[in-house]
């Protein structure tokens, strides 16, 4: 609800209560008492509503209402009650009259917190003064009569007033703090004055009911807080009001005088005495005022001074000097005197002219700052104009004794009003004066140094520069040359004509450059200029010319030439690194762009035919990998200067990255000359090249394309690079022309990459397993798991179409590691089926790729615990070009692989780039001799004795020999001869499914036949 509904409702309860016990002095008792009930409980409520800082005091005034009322209807009591209870009334007495302490106590509480942050000894002094102005009427007209009655009345007729007098001097002291009194005060005052006047008046029950309705509305206003907050007002000058007050209070004294004497019928003589008492006290507060007054402006004018002084402080320029003097003289005058203000700056910056000026200007440096009123008249005609309409002008020299520029006047300030505001106002124009003196010289000064500061700045940098900087006059001579032309040329130019400084070679256009800038032209681009340097040594300079001839301090072209010598051979060089090779020194990938696509131009125009090839060495990584990075970097530097040997003067030799090498072959008119130019290349890289080393063949592939395939670069790159792919397909050191089936077989790899990726990511694969053949005895020894894919539209594909994709993408990896797991869950199978004397060994092929894997033999070990499968029941065949390669991680894994049990076979052996040294220094168990050779042991005796000698030396390392390929009985019977132990092939058996195997293993005929 709304703060006003419940003030209404309140106050119009009350007012029903006050009619009625007017109407009804019966009643006066209970109603008394039920409105001291009411305003209690109001003000309880207002105080839990608005939660002031300090509740004590609205507390101390509820009391005092509810002590009111219990007092007065106590002490009002009936005779009846009286007469029979005869404490009671003598009891209510004395609550009443407590009543007036504790409103006294709430009050004083008030005043308490509201100055707490504040001294303010003027308004205590001034709530004194008034009380005892209110003190002297309430005992001369009240307490004094009272005195002569009877004893009973006599004490409570004189305790009430007296104590009405206690609160009403707190309340006037509350009234008297600095800062705005809130509603609340002014209720607590109407109803603390009402009860006073009540009480003098004999109308006690109304006055207090009065005073409780004035507190129940006082808490019921939500500002009542603020009676109980500190004050952070300063305590405020006397105001004419307050000053109004303090001069009634003043007057009490000398009326009651005159009141008491002609009441009285006193001497008449004491008339004239208060008469005369009451004038001197009236011209007394009337000086006060006038001081007060005189006071106030001078404050004003020290406010006025101390802002123009910040202005002052501030201020950059003349202009705003102006601004803050105006500002100052209107605010040192009072509101709306005309006045004018002239502040003459230039009486100091040129001779007075005239003799009454010169005369004026002489007193002005005699009087210093003083300010003196003179004829308006009188004063330069420049200021007179300004001013006309005022008769007299207070005129202040602005004069520093001591100023360092000279002349001690600075300037004058000139005021125009009316000549009794030209006299108040005399001392604070010379403060103002000396003020803005200050700041016109420092202003001044400022601008000096700053002028200085620059000139100095500036010769320091043209002396320090590394730039030349001339200036030429019309006839193109020098007539300044800065310090640095020393350095540059040599020696001093000035003097000399500019053309002479330059090369011969560039006069004209040097000519050329100096007609166009005196032409009014513009130069928006560097221009560098040959000239005979120091040592006699050539320089480049940069030149820039302005033409400043309209500028008297300069009068000509002023020219800056800079060493650019240097930074344009860096250039240069950076140039040439950002489009060639830092090793080989030829192009490099986009120099080789830029140009093909520049002879793709201009075989559109001409009809001339565009070749592309695109070289890679075979097998260089293994050159790095066997003899180091050092050799690899001369090896590929001897075929770059090979390549390009190779080539035409119009041709271009690129080298792309790596071992990969480009050239662009153009202006021909048959693609055969393109192919021409690839057999140049293989003659060329057909001798050895000596390395550190040793001598070393660098054998190539080249992939072939020309314009009548495509026109466009970025096609013609691709189309080298699949023709590169398939000569490297087709068995290397050879080259081969784009085709488009080419583009044909390559999107088909391309989908049986994406095929297969897919095939590892939802497990389309199955191992099949071959049998490991004791050929001595007949019988199975181990399977060799072969991985196959189950294509969902092309059925079975052999790992022969799918492993070379695997391995190129990395897929080999993943595929890998579930054969392994795969094999060996089968293996584990067999061998819980099958007796222990059957139970055989599992083979699986593993990459080079899986075991570069850095957490591989974890990955084998976890496989076999997780299956339960022994190491010894497993065996992992890795390529024979491993052999050669000197990762010795890779070796330390397979060790420790073999440490486990496992045993580590060499696959395809006899076909690779191995040594048969290199058997013992591995961790090696068994060999896998290749099909090639055992299919060629009956026709060959060349292949025969290669396999023989694989198995003599197998078996003097202590290597154990499996044949691989055994498909004819032949075959097989001289392996046996041999003392070959271990043979597989389709003669034994195809690969089987893991079902199958066990079917096979528990046939009971022969498997050897």
């Amino acid at each position: 609800m709304p703060t006003r509904w419940p003030a209404a409702l309140f106050g119009a309860w009350m007012a029903v209560l006050a009619v009625t016990v007017a109407w009804l002095p019966g009643l006066e008792i209970p109603l008394r008492l039920v409105a001291g009930v009411t305003a209690v409980a109001v003000v309880a409520a207002g105080i839990r509503r608005s939660r002031p800082d300090d509740a004590r005091p609205w507390w101390l005034l509820a009391a005092a209402v509810a002590l009111s009322a219990a007092g007065g209807g106590t002490a009002e009591a009936p005779s009846w009650i009286t007469n029979w209870l005869t404490w009671l009334e003598p009891a209510g007495t004395a609550l009443l009259l407590l009543a007036y302490p504790v409103l006294a106590v709430a009050l004083a509480g008030f005043v308490s917190r509201r100055t707490s942050s504040v001294r303010d000894w003027a308004g205590l002094f001034d709530a004194l003064t008034v009380t005892a102005g209110v003190a002297l009427l309430i005992w001369t007209f009240v307490i004094g009569p009272r005195m002569d009655g009877s004893a009973g009345e006599g004490w409570i007729g004189l305790a009430l007033p007296v104590a009405d007098l206690l609160c009403l001097g707190l309340l006037i002291r509350l009234a008297t703090m600095p800062g705005r009194l809130v509603a609340p005060g002014h209720w607590l005052g109407a109803g603390v004055f009402a009860m006073l006047v009540a009480d003098v008046a004999g109308l006690q029950v109304l006055g207090h009911l009065a005073f409780y309705t004035a507190a129940g509305l006082a808490a019921l206003i939500p500002s009542m807080a603020e009676l109980t907050r500190p004050s952070e007002v300063p305590p405020a000058e006397t105001s004419r009001s307050r000053l109004a007050l303090l001069g009634l209070a003043a007057l009490v004294a000398p009326t009651v005088l005159v009141v008491k004497m002609f009441r009285d019928g006193q001497v008449a003589g004491l008339t004239s005495v208060a008469a005369l008492s009451t004038v001197m006290l009236l011209l007394v507060l009337a000086r006060m005022a006038g001081i007060m007054a005189s006071h106030r402006q001078a404050m004003a004018r020290e406010r006025a001074l101390r802002e123009a002084s910040a202005a002052l402080v501030s201020a950059v320029d003349t202009e705003s000097v102006g601004l803050a003097v105006r500002t100052a003289v209107a605010q040192l005058l009072p509101a709306d005197v005309p006045h004018g203000v002239v502040l003459a700056i230039a009486i100091a910056q040129m001779e007075p002219q005239g003799h009454e000026a010169a005369s004026q200007a002489a007193v002005d440096r005699a009087t210093g700052t003083a300010a003196r009123l003179v004829t308006t008249r009188d004063v330069d005609w420049a200021v007179a104009v300004r001013l006309t309409q005022f008769t007299e002008t207070l005129r202040c020299p602005m004069v520093l004794k001591d100023r360092p520029g000279g002349d001690p006047l600075v300037g004058v300030l000139h005021v125009g009003a009316p000549t009794w505001a030209l006299l108040e106002l005399q001392r604070s124009v010379e403060v103002l004066a000396g003020q803005v003196a200050l700041a016109l010289e420092r202003i001044a000064l400022g601008h000096e140094v700053a002028r200085r500061n620059s000139e100095t700045y500036f010769r320091t940098l043209i002396q320090n520069t590394a730039d030349v900087i001339l200036i030429v006059d019309d006839t193109d001579q020098i007539r300044y040359a800065s310090p640095s032309a020393l350095d540059v040329f040599g020696g001093d130019p000035t003097g000399a004509l500019l053309p002479e400084v330059i090369h011969p070679d560039e006069g004209n256009r040097l000519a050329e450059v100096l007609l166009a800038v005196r032409g009014g032209e513009q130069l928006q681009q560097q221009l560098d200029f040959r000239a005979q340097g120091n040592r006699r040594t050539e320089v480049l300079l940069e030149l820039h010319c302005r033409d400043l001839r309209h500028e008297p301090t300069v009068a000509g072209l002023v020219i800056t030439m800079r060493d650019v010598t240097e930074p344009r051979r860096l250039e240069r060089e950076l140039t040439h690194q950002a489009f060639h090779d830092s090793m080989t020194g030829l192009a490099n990938r986009v120099l080789f762009n830029d140009r093909l696509r520049h002879a793709l131009a201009r075989s559109a125009r001409d009809g001339s035919v565009v070749g592309v090839l695109f070289i890679d060495l075979d097998d260089f990584k293994i050159v790095n990998d066997t003899l180091g990075h050092a050799i690899g970097d001369q090896l590929l530097i001897a075929v770059a200067g090979r390549i390009a040997g190779a080539l035409r003067a119009d041709d271009t030799a690129a080298r792309l990255g790596g071992d990969e090498f480009a050239a662009l072959v153009e202006n021909v008119n048959d693609p055969g000359a393109v192919e021409e130019t690839a057999n140049r290349i293989f003659a060329a890289l057909a001798a050895p090249i000596d390395t550190d080393a040793k001598p070393l063949y660098a054998a190539a592939s080249i992939g072939i394309t020309t314009t009548p395939e495509a026109n466009d670069a970025d096609e013609l790159l691709r189309q080298a690079d699949l023709a590169l792919y398939v000569a490297k397909g087709a068995g290397k050191n050879q080259w081969r022309r784009y085709q488009q089936h080419l583009h044909d077989d390559m999107v088909a790899r391309l989908e049986l990459r994406s095929a297969l990726d897919h095939a590892v990511n939802e497990g389309h694969f199955l191992l099949h397993y071959q049998p490991i053949m004791d050929m001595a005895a007949g019988t199975a020894v181990g399977f060799e798991a072969l991985v196959r894919w189950h294509h969902p539209r092309q059925g079975i594909i052999t790992p022969d179409q799918f492993i070379e994709v695997a391995e190129e993408s990395g897929l080999i990896v993943p595929m890998g590691r579930w054969v392994l797991e795969e094999a060996l869950r089968t293996v584990a199978e067999w061998r819980r089926i099958l007796s222990p004397g059957q139970a055989p060994y599992m083979s699986v092929n593993v990459s080079v790729r899986q075991i570069r894997e850095a957490n591989f033999v974890d990955q084998v070990r976890t496989a076999l615990q997780h299956t339960g499968v022994p190491p010894q029941s497993l065996m992992l065949e890795i390529t024979e070009t491993m052999l050669v390669k000197d990762d010795e991680r890779i070796w330390a894994d397979l060790a420790t692989l073999r440490d486990m049990g496992i045993r580590i076979a060499i696959d395809d052996f006899g076909t690779g780039y191995s040594s048969l040294g290199y058997l013992r220094q591995r961790p090696i168990d068994i060999v896998k001799i290749d099909k090639t050779f055992i299919d060629d042991m009956v026709a060959s005796q060349q292949a025969l004795a290669l396999v023989s000698g694989i198995v003599s030396l197998a078996q003097s390392l202590g290597l154990t020999v499996v044949a691989e390929g055994i498909e004819d009985p032949a075959n097989r019977d001289l392996l046996v001869r041999m003392s070959c132990p271990l043979g597989q092939g389709f003669l034994f058996s195809s690969p089987l499914g893991p079902t199958e195997v066990l079917a096979w293993m528990r046939s009971a005929q022969s498997i050897a036949v």
